[in-house]
């Protein structure tokens, strides 16, 4: 019997169903995404989630990586007023989905040619507004930040692929007008015992 939140084996079962059942990537995220919200709207797991660490620091809580499959999970910890980095995320899909607090998610454009290394011009095109149960898909390449509310936030987030280690992301300064490529955040692994 395990000791993992029974929320949380439940749903890392539903992914694994999903993932052997489906071979085209988008619909294998956006299936998960809806059981994303599911997870996220959980009281069990949002209560289990209040006493998580932060991950201020560019570090990520690993909470699986399917070996099988090739998804992982992590789960962030921001704390009040967090301003996060502008980023993509390769040709890995992210789906991040709120257990607490409030978060925004900006989205950007990018509006240079990119004949220029190093030089990139962006222009923020939205910000959505993310609470407890909300659940937002963000595909390959998109350029984004999270950002944290006023109060501490925390967020589940799939990825679609394992990328720290593997694929250097990009990172933008949109006063600067750079871009400059490297590993995502460190994986700290944490484990969901009850």
């Amino acid at each position: 019997m395990s000791n993992t939140l029974p929320a949380f084996d439940s749903f890392i079962a539903d992914m694994r169903t999903i993932w052997s059942r489906e071979a085209d990537t988008l619909r294998r995220m956006e299936l998960s995404r809806d059981r994303l919200e599911v997870l996220v709207r959980d009281p069990t797991l949002q209560k289990h989630s209040q006493s998580w660490p932060s991950t201020e620091g560019r570090k990520n809580l690993l909470l699986h990586n399917d070996e099988e499959f090739g998804f992982v999970v992590n789960a962030v910890v921001r704390v009040p007023g967090r301003f996060g980095s502008v980023h993509d995320h390769a040709h890995a899909y992210t789906a991040y989905g709120v257990c607490y607090g409030e978060e925004y998610l900006e989205r950007y454009e990018r509006l240079d040619d990119q004949s220029k290394p190093g030089y990139a011009e962006i222009k923020k095109t939205s910000v959505t507004v993310g609470s407890a149960g909300v659940v937002d898909l963000v595909p390959p390449w998109a350029i984004h930040a999270e950002q944290g509310g006023a109060g501490r936030s925390c967020a589940v987030i799939i990825r679609s692929e394992r990328l720290v280690g593997k694929v250097l992301q990009h990172n933008y300064d949109p006063e600067a007008k750079t871009v400059v490529q490297r590993s995502g955040p460190e994986q700290i692994p944490f484990s969901l015992t009850v």
